[in-house]
Parts: structure tokens; C-alpha cells; sequence
């Protein structure tokens, strides 16, 4: 999700929206103002209707973003670093920095979500009553029942047992309190959830078939999200089993290749792609060798060729503030969802500020490929996750 709009921080999480919510406004939008609203109470204009509709699509956004304000806001009292949230086409992402300590911690971080959409449904329907008494607009009146019934909706479908739902975080609480085994629970959850996603998509797909009914689309495309997200799920169990334990410095490129700052574009392309610069990426390193930035090839070929030999390699850097760093005896486990989620899919390790060495997604990819495996005698330990729903 790189390509994202920041709305700044609430609550100290750091929130964006991701340009595919547009796609959810455009739809709750069309859907409110051209058949809901009209189908309710007709004899209004069409400027109302889509006003109307357009601010209760707002509203639902920020109804999205309370239900993950409240998991960023339980997992931090509960000992777990929340990265950021970013709401997309599907519905938000509280992104957290490693998972719970215990099963009771996961219980509470899951069980906010619903419970807070819940509320929203309780709070709407109270001031639609209290509308509905003091006589206002029958159309103002039915677009804060339907943010009730959507709220009310969105916390009775999350709360299905099926991972990545909330419903599934508390199946995987209830049984790994049970088993004592997380990875086990991880793989019931993540099995509930593809069963889920996969009942979806065939309901969907045979509402469009049969029943000749587009909205069955509509299903099927969260059931599809469902069965990626809990495939996805279930593949970072089975990564915990191989890198639980391991530190950055057994799986990072030790002393990297660098670029100094003040190269000019020109001279670093002299050099390759035969000499030194014979990667994709760079660690840009200042006059007192402290870390400065990454250069990408991509950064060099979108600079125009005729002003490569006037512009130095600091000036088109992603600068040290967008770059994932990480210690060499940090836990891998804490690093990847920092990784997974950074646009250069890179992070440089860093060691009392000197950079060591620089980590890569085909790094872990190396390491989880070698026959013996890094971690086999290595104990387990708590993975990251990025949480995701509809």
C-alpha cells in the first residue's frame, strides 16, 4: 500500500488512506443515492439524494477508522508497538508491530474491534429515534439508520470465526489458550477463514449465474480477500516456526555496497553495470560516513538524462526518515512486517548508528530456502502480523 494519502496521527497512531477508497465511496455512494435513499422516500431532488448518500459514505470511513483506532488502541495497552492503520477498498489495516504476548491480550486487542462497531450501530440508532421524535427530514433520518445497520453489519461479519476477521483472532485466543500451541490455533484460524472466503465467492459467483443478481460480485470479492489474507495468515505460522529466534545479522548482506552522497548521477552510471553498482539499490552514505538515504535505480532512470550530470545522488535519495533500519541482534520476527510494508522492500541494519549490512525480502526468501533452515534449533517467539478486514 505505498500509493497512500497520511491524515497525520490520532490517538499517536499514524493514519493514511489508500487511493482504492475511493472505490468504496464511489460504490456506497452510487448504491445510497440512485436506489436506497430514492427507493425510501421518494420526491426529493437528485442534489439531495447525492449529497445525502455521499456524507453518509464519509461517515462509514470514519466509522471503519474507529473500529481500528480501537485495536491500535488495546494492543498499545497491551505491550504491542502499533505501526500505523491505512483504510482501504476492503476496510482498514491496523498494522502491528508483533503479536500478542498471551492469549488473553489477543482476546482483548480482537474483541474491541467488533464491540466498537457495535457501539456505533447503538449510537446511531439513538439519534435516528431522536430525529424521527423531533420530526426531522424522513431522508436525513433514514441515511443514520442505514450507518446504524451497516455498523451493526460490519460488527456481526467480523465477528465470524475466520481468520483475518476479529472473530478469527478470537478463535485462534480460545485455542491456543487451550492447546498451548499458537502456530497450531494460527492453522485452525487460517483454515476456518479459506473456508469462509471460499464459501463466499461460490454464493457470490451462484447469485450471479442463477439468481442473475451483480451484487452477488460484491461477496465474492471479499471472499477472495479472505482466502488470499488467510493463506497469507497461515504461510507467516509456518515462517515463525523457521526464523522464531533468528537475529537480523544471520540473515542480512553484511557490508554493503554504498554511494556517496554527493556522486552525481552521471558518475554512479559510468560505473555499471559492470563495476561496483551492479545492484538495484544503494545505501547512501554522507560526508561522515553516517547513513543518509537509499538510492534506487528507479530514482536514477526518472531522472531526465540530461540533468544526470548536474544532480547528485542526494538529491534524488529516499531520505533515512522513509528508510526501514533495524539492529543486528533484532529479531527478524519484529523486523518483516516493517519490510513487507516498505516501499523499497529493503531495510539497513544499522549498529550504534554504522551501517553493517542491508536486509532484502529475497534475503528471507534465501534463508527460508536453505535445506537445514536457519532457526531448527532456535526457540519460537511471537511473529508480526498485519491485520486486515473488510
Amino acid at each position: 500500500m505505498d500509493e497512500t494519502l497520511p491524515l497525520g496521527r490520532i490517538a499517536g497512531v499514524r493514519v493514511s488512506l489508500n487511493w482504492s477508497v475511493l472505490v468504496i465511496v464511489a460504490l456506497v455512494t452510487v448504491a445510497l443515492a440512485r436506489s436506497e435513499f430514492p427507493a425510501a422516500h421518494r420526491g426529493h431532488s437528485a442534489l439531495q439524494y447525492w449529497v445525502l448518500a455521499l456524507l453518509a459514505a464519509v461517515v462509514f470511513l470514519a466509522s471503519l477508522l474507529a473500529h481500528e483506532l480501537a485495536h491500535a488502541v488495546v494492543a498499545r495497552r497491551n505491550g504491542v508497538q502499533v505501526d500505523g492503520i491505512t483504510l482501504w477498498m476492503l476496510g482498514g489495516a491496523a498494522r502491528l508491530h508483533s503479536e500478542a504476548p498471551t492469549p488473553g491480550a489477543e482476546l482483548r486487542i480482537a474483541a474491541v474491534g467488533p464491540l466498537t462497531s457495535l457501539l456505533a450501530g447503538g449510537v446511531f440508532a439513538g439519534i435516528a429515534a431522536g430525529l424521527h421524535m423531533l420530526h426531522a427530514s424522513g431522508l436525513v433520518v433514514e441515511a443514520v439508520v442505514w450507518l446504524s445497520a451497516i455498523n451493526v453489519l460490519l460488527a456481526v461479519f467480523n465477528a465470524l470465526p475466520a481468520a483475518p476477521l476479529d472473530g478469527g483472532r478470537l478463535l485462534r485466543a480460545y485455542l491456543w489458550h487451550r492447546t498451548g500451541d499458537r502456530l497450531r490455533a494460527t492453522r485452525a484460524a487460517s483454515a476456518a477463514g479459506r473456508g469462509l472466503g471460499w464459501f463466499m465467492v461460490l454464493s457470490g459467483f451462484a447469485a450471479v449465474w442463477f439468481g442473475h443478481n451483480l451484487s452477488g460480485l460484491w461477496p465474492a470479492l471479499i471472499g477472495w480477500f479472505l482466502i488470499g489474507a488467510a493463506t497469507t495468515e497461515a504461510r507467516q505460522a509456518e515462517l515463525r516456526g523457521v526464523l522464531g529466534g533468528v537475529p537480523v545479522r544471520r540473515v542480512m548482506t553484511p557490508n554493503p555496497v554504498t554511494v556517496p552522497d554527493t556522486m552525481t548521477l552521471a558518475e554512479f552510471l559510468s560505473q555499471g553495470p559492470f563495476g561496483p553498482y551492479r545492484h538495484s539499490a544503494f545505501p547512501v552514505l554522507a560526508a561522515d560516513g553516517s547513513l543518509a538515504g537509499l538510492l534506487t535505480v528507479r530514482r536514477v532512470e526518472a531522472t531526465p538524462a540530461r540533468a544526470r550530470a548536474s544532480t547528485t545522488v542526494g538529491e534524488v535519495m529516499r531520505p533515512l526518515a522513509e528508510i526501514v533500519t533495524a539492529a543486528p541482534e533484532e529479531p527478524m520476527l519484529d523486523l518483516l512486517p516493517r519490510l513487507e510494508v516498505s516501499p523499497a522492500r529493503r531495510a539497513m541494519v544499522l549498529d550504534a548508528g554504522r551501517l553493517v549490512g542491508i536486509l532484502t525480502v529475497a534475503d528471507v526468501t534465501r534463508a527460508l530456502a536453505w535445506p537445514s533452515g536457519p532457526a531448527q534449533t532456535q526457540p519460537r517467539s511471537a511473529a508480526p502480523q498485519v491485520t486486515k478486514k473488510p
